[in-house]
C-alpha cells in the first residue's frame, strides 16, 4: 500500500507556486526592461525600508530594499501603477535618484516583515518623520526630566543591541529634546562610546551616553533621514528632515563633521512655538517697550538688533514682523536660512554658491515694491550702503549687526564704510540683547546680599536712580540663588528671559555721528534718552529673582566701565 505524505505534498505545492510566481516576475521584468529582484535571497537594510512608510508600500506593493546617500534601490511588484509613479516621482522632487526592480508579491511580503524590526516607527518618504499625536502626548506626559529620558534611551538601547531597529531610539531622543524644549541635539564621539547632550536654555546638558556599538546604526539612521551620503565619512555634511507632531511640521536641521573618534553630529530644531512671542513677552522694560512701538509705527528707517548668537535676535526680529505684518504693506525678508515661516510674508533664502547674497537679496527685494524690509544680517560695505539708502528712500528696514552693546553700532557702520553724514538720518534705533536663565520658581533659594555683589548693585541701582528716579526699584538687601530639583533637571533654571538695552538717534547722536565718534562719545551722548543699559536691565531682573547674579554675569560683563 501506497503511503501518501500529505505535508510533503502541500510544501511541494507550495514551492511549485513560489517558483511560478517568481518566474512570472522575471517574465514582467523583461517585458518592461527592468532587473528581477528576489528579495528572500538578499539582506533587507531595514533603515533602507523604513525610507518608505509601510502603509504606502504595501498600498503601491513596492519595498526600499537599499539606499546609499540619493540613491535608492526599490523592487515593485506593478512597475506601471500610479502609486509607484507618485512615490517616485516624490523622491525625483526631492533630489533622489532610484533604481526600479521587479519583484514577486511573495518577496515583497517577506520585505514587509521586517517593518517590524523598525519597532513601530511611522517614518514617511524623502526624509520626513512622522511621529504620531498619541506617541508624542505619550513622551511628554512621561518625559519631565533628563534623568527619565536618560532610563527611557538606555533602555531602547539594549533593544537596538538585541537586533532590533534603530528608529525608535531616534524617536525617544528627539521626543526628549521636544518635551524639554531644547534648541539642539548633540551626538559627540569619545573613544568607546557616544555623549548625546541637549542644550536647555542656552546651556549644554548631558542626557545620555551609549556604547560606540550602537552609535554607528544611530549615525546611519540620522544621516539617511537627513538625505546625507552614508559612504562618506572623512568630510562634513549639512542635512535637514522633519517631524510632524499634531499635523504641525517641526524642522531639524543636521551638522556632521568628521573627528578623532568618528562623525559628531548637531541637530538644531527649528520648533515654530519658540519664536511665537510678542513684544509683551521678550522681557522688554515697559518704557523700553513703548520706544519699541514707536519706533515700529515710523514708515521709514532702519532698526538694528545687535548681539552675539544665540541672543535671541531672531526671535526679537520675528516677533516686530508679527506686529508691524497686515494686509496693507508688503514685507520681503532675506535670511541665511529662513529659520521659521510666517504667514503672510514674503521669505527669500541667501545662496551665496549661487550668487545670491545677502547684498543681491536685498537689491532685488527692492524692485519688488516692498514697504519693509527685513535683512537677516549686514555684513559687509555694501550691503550696509544699500540698506542705509533703503531707509532713507521710503522703507522700513530691520537687520542685525554683530557689536557687543547698542553704542557700537554707529562706530561698527562707519567702520564697514558707511558714509557718518547720512547714518544719522537712515538709522532710528540701536538695540542690544542678551538672554539669560530664569530661575527655577520650585528651587530657587533666596540669599542675603553681601560684598562685591552688595556694592556692584549699590552703584548700579544709584546710576539708576539718578536717571529714572520714577522707577520703581525692588528692594536691594536679598536675591535669589539657583537651587536643585527634578523640575529643572537639577540646573536651577527653566526657561529664558532677555536682557536689552537700546540708542535712539536723535539730535545729539545725530550731531556726533557725523564726527566719526568713539563707542564710549556715543554712549555719553545717549545719557540725556534715560533708557536702561543691559547691565541695569539685568540687576532689576536679578533683584525681582528673575535670574541670578551668576547667570548675569555669564552673558554679560558686569564690572565694564560706568559710564
Amino acid at each position: 500500500m501506497v503511503h501518501f505524505d500529505e505535508e510533503k505534498q502541500d510544501a511541494r505545492i507550495k514551492e511549485l507556486r513560489a517558483k511560478e510566481e517568481e518566474d512570472f516576475a522575471e517574465i514582467i521584468a523583461a517585458k518592461v526592461g527592468l532587473p528581477y529582484m528576489d528579495l528572500s535571497k538578499i539582506a533587507i537594510n531595514t533603515d533602507a525600508l523604513g525610507i518608505i512608510h509601510e502603509t504606502d508600500a504595501r498600498k503601491a506593493s513596492l519595498a526600499c530594499f537599499r539606499a546609499t546617500g540619493k540613491l535608492l534601490d526599490i523592487a515593485v511588484a506593478s512597475p506601471e501603477s500610479p502609486e509607484v509613479k507618485a512615490i517616485i516621482d516624490d523622491f525625483a522632487g526631492k533630489g533622489f535618484s532610484t533604481t526600479l526592480y521587479v519583484a514577486s508579491k511573495a518577496s515583497l511580503e517577506r520585505a514587509w516583515g521586517h517593518y517590524a524590526d523598525i519597532a513601530a516607527s511611522s517614518q514617511t518618504h524623502a526624509g520626513i518623520i512622522a511621529i504620531s499625536d498619541e506617541d508624542i502626548v505619550k513622551y511628554l506626559d512621561s518625559f519631565t526630566t533628563l534623568a527619565e529620558i536618560k532610563q527611557a534611551i538606555t533602555d531602547e538601547e539594549a533593544s537596538v543591541r538585541s537586533g532590533k531597529g534603530i528608529s525608535r531610539l531616534v524617536e525617544i531622543m528627539l521626543a526628549g529634546a521636544l518635551a524639554l524644549s531644547s534648541s539642539d541635539i548633540h551626538l559627540e564621539p569619545r573613544e568607546s562610546s557616544v555623549r548625546i547632550r541637549y542644550r536647555l536654555d542656552g546651556v549644554l546638558a548631558d542626557a545620555a551616553e551609549l556604547s560606540a556599538k550602537t552609535s554607528h546604526p544611530l549615525l546611519m539612521r540620522l544621516k539617511l533621514v537627513s538625505a546625507m551620503k552614508l559612504n562618506v565619512t572623512s568630510a562634513a555634511q549639512d542635512g535637514r528632515f522633519s517631524i510632524k507632531i499634531k499635523g504641525s511640521p517641526i524642522e531639524i536641521r543636521s551638522s556632521v563633521i568628521p573627528g578623532a573618534y568618528g562623525e559628531s553630529v548637531v541637530m538644531r530644531i527649528l520648533n515654530p512655538e519658540t519664536i511665537a512671542l510678542t513684544l509683551e513677552k521678550l522681557g522688554v522694560e515697559e518704557e523700553l517697550q513703548k520706544i519699541f512701538e514707536a519706533e515700529l509705527a515710523k514708515p521709514n528707517g532702519m532698526i538694528l538688533l545687535t548681539g552675539p548668537t544665540g541672543s535671541g535676535k531672531t526671535t526679537t526680529l520675528y516677533a516686530f514682523l508679527r506686529r508691524v505684518s497686515n494686509t496693507g504693506n508688503k514685507i520681503i525678508t532675506i535670511e541665511d536660512p529662513i529659520e521659521y515661516h510666517m504667514e503672510g510674508i514674503n521669505q527669500t533664502q541667501i545662496e551665496e554658491g549661487k550668487g545670491y547674497t545677502f547684498l543681491e537679496g536685498l537689491r532685488s527685494a527692492l524692485r519688488q515694491d516692498p514697504d519693509i524690509i527685513m535683512v537677516g544680517e549686514i555684513r559687509d560695505k555694501e550691503t550696509a550702503e544699500v540698506a542705509v539708502n533703503a531707509a532713507l528712500t521710503g522703507h522700513l528696514v530691520f537687520s542685525t549687526l554683530h557689536t557687543n552693546n547698542a553704542a557700537g553700532t554707529i562706530p561698527r557702520l562707519i567702520d564697514l564704510g558707511v558714509n557718518p553724514k547720512v547714518l544719522g538720518s537712515a538709522l532710528t534705533i540701536s538695540i542690544a540683547q542678551r538672554l539669560v536663565r530664569t530661575l527655577c520658581s520650585e528651587c530657587r533659594q533666596e540669599a542675603i546680599i553681601s560684598g562685591d555683589e552688595a556694592e556692584l548693585i549699590k552703584k548700579v541701582l544709584a546710576q539708576i536712580h539718578e536717571r529714572r528716579p520714577e522707577l520703581a526699584l525692588p528692594p536691594a538687601n536679598r536675591y535669589y540663588k539657583p537651587g536643585s530639583c527634578a523640575s529643572c533637571g537639577e540646573t536651577g533654571y527653566r526657561g529664558r528671559v532677555g536682557i536689552f538695552e537700546a540708542l535712539m538717534v536723535d539730535a545729539a547722536i545725530t550731531e556726533a555721528t557725523v564726527k566719526n565718534p568713539s563707542e564710549r562719545e556715543i554712549t555719553v551722548a545717549a545719557l540725556p534718552q534715560h533708557i536702561l543699559s543691559m547691565r541695569e536691565d539685568g540687576i532689576i531682573k536679578v533683584l525681582r529673582g528673575e535670574t541670578s547674579i551668576e547667570e548675569l554675569g555669564r552673558v554679560i560683563d558686569l564690572h565694564a566701565e560706568f559710564v
